[in-house]
């Protein structure tokens, strides 16, 4: 073991975790300004009630975010220096974005959001929710435009006197095919999130608190989440299959890996079960399904996709002696683990609205217990995504122009990247204790009594309660 591997932990670590708020921080924004807006349109108090609710959820999930988030990025400085020194001024220019508009723009309406309840005006405080749920999604926006690059570098050029990546089209950059389809299909794995915790936390309320004066919001927002799960499923594979088409344009290694395909194919066959070689150098069993692989990487049945030992030759030919090839059983397993994970979140929303088909309430434990189970599902699909996207880049760090290796802080020794990991992991150990601490306890609470009168006009703001602070 060396630095390189320990910094490599500590970036996958940090990154995963980080993005366990990321998701539902992006869809429970939106949700929350549906829920106010219905509230705003309609006078209904359980549209109140859940978007108060709700959203001191999405608070709690957001502060997490926030600290987490900052943290991340120090890690271009300590531990991939190299990597900063090489595509700082490409891969920093939509990072200053987002953090200059997109994240001052969110954090700015999320205090307004918070402080404003009887102090602004409903339609001011109703547009506070809605802008500060641009803002995230914006963020999302930039940063993504930031990792496509990585995956499929454009709008450069190499300034071969300083040896660094130069941004001549910054257009280009923010425009790169595959941003414009991991935004959707990060939004779409978000809102899956989002609606899955939702869902999880009515039906909760729904089944232990039957007859309750607040059943009619549980009940609607077990509905609520549960279709936003099946209507961001459907995303998730709509987007899934144009993003599988454009890796395999781009990046035809990472979608051999997926597959498991050790050789060039037409048409391919869809892997449903691979066993490959210890050494991951071909295939000994496999379970395949005909021509779906050719259509879902091309759009075509009888379509070629190139296999693992031909791409190896091919890049080891144009980029020089070394392996080209990612750990295969790491880029193949996540990579169904995201799609299970995600499908079986879609089916117990499924059973969830079947449960209380014609007014019925659902009184089953296992219901119960797979509707728990539902924010950790899409959560575990979008972490395997991610995994997956980045592990099946490797050994690039940017592909075609920089190896991971080499992008790693020169100056940098095993044991202060040992001692720094560890220090991180502590602290997000800790963190990731709080968090659940927080979310468990306000989301066992309930739905929050909103029918206090709201203060004069006349009243002191240094005297007036705020209607959002429980």
């Amino acid at each position: 073991m060396d630095a390189l591997d320990v910094a490599r932990w500590q970036f996958g670590v940090t990154t995963v975790y980080h993005f366990l708020f990321v998701p539902l921080t992006i869809g429970l924004s939106v949700l929350v300004a549906i829920l106010q807006t219905m509230w705003h349109r309609t006078g209904n108090e359980r549209y109140l009630k859940l978007t108060k609710f709700y959203g001191k959820l999405f608070l709690i999930n957001f502060a997490m975010g926030v600290v987490t988030g900052i943290v991340q990025e120090f890690q271009f400085g300590m531990n991939w220096s190299d990597y900063s020194r090489f595509v700082g001024d490409i891969f920093g220019a939509p990072l200053a974005i987002e953090a200059l508009v997109a994240f001052f723009l969110e954090s700015t309406f999320i205090g307004l959001w918070i402080f404003g309840w009887d102090r602004l005006p409903k339609r001011a405080h109703l547009a506070s929710i809605w802008a500060a749920a641009i803002g995230t999604n914006l963020s999302a926006y930039f940063i993504l435009a930031a990792n496509s690059f990585m995956q499929n570098p454009v709008g450069y050029r190499i300034n071969t006197d300083t040896g660094r990546a130069e941004l001549t089209d910054f257009p280009a950059v923010l425009t790169n095919k595959v941003a414009l389809i991991t935004f959707p299909h990060t939004l779409a794995g978000s809102f899956l999130v989002a609606g899955s915790l939702v869902t999880a936390v009515g039906l909760w309320h729904l089944i232990r608190n039957r007859g309750s004066a607040d059943t009619g919001a549980y009940r609607f927002a077990t509905k609520f989440g549960s279709w936003v799960v099946l209507v961001a499923s459907a995303g998730v594979l709509f987007t899934g299959d144009i993003q599988g088409k454009i890796m395999t344009d781009v990046q035809p290694m990472k979608m051999a890996a997926a597959e498991g395909l050790y050789t060039t194919e037409s048409p391919a066959s869809f892997s449903v079960l691979t066993v490959g070689s210890l050494d991951g150098s071909r295939e000994v069993f496999a379970i395949k399904i005909p021509y779906l692989l050719s259509y879902l990487g091309t759009g075509d049945p009888n379509g070629t996709v190139h296999g693992i030992n031909d791409l190896q030759a091919q890049y080891a030919t144009q980029y020089g002696a070394g392996s080209y090839t990612p750990i295969i059983p790491v880029t193949y397993w996540s990579f169904r683990f995201m799609i299970a994970f995600g499908m079986a979140a879609a089916a117990i929303a499924l059973l969830v609205l079947w449960s209380q088909r014609k007014g019925r309430t659902p009184t089953s434990k296992w219901l119960l217990r797979a509707g728990l189970a539902m924010p950790v599902l899409p959560l575990l699909a979008n972490s395997f995504g991610w995994i997956f996207t980045e592990m099946g880049r490797q050994p690039w760090i940017v592909f075609g122009e920089m190896l991971t290796r080499n992008g790693v802080s020169r100056s940098v020794s095993l044991a202060e990247v040992l001692t720094s990991f560890t220090a991180f992991t502590l602290i997000y150990a800790t963190l990731a204790v709080i968090e659940v601490k927080l979310l468990l306890r306000y989301a066992r609470a309930g739905v929050p009594d909103v029918t206090e009168t709201p203060p004069s006009d006349d009243t002191d703001d240094a005297e007036r309660p705020l209607a959002f602070a429980y």
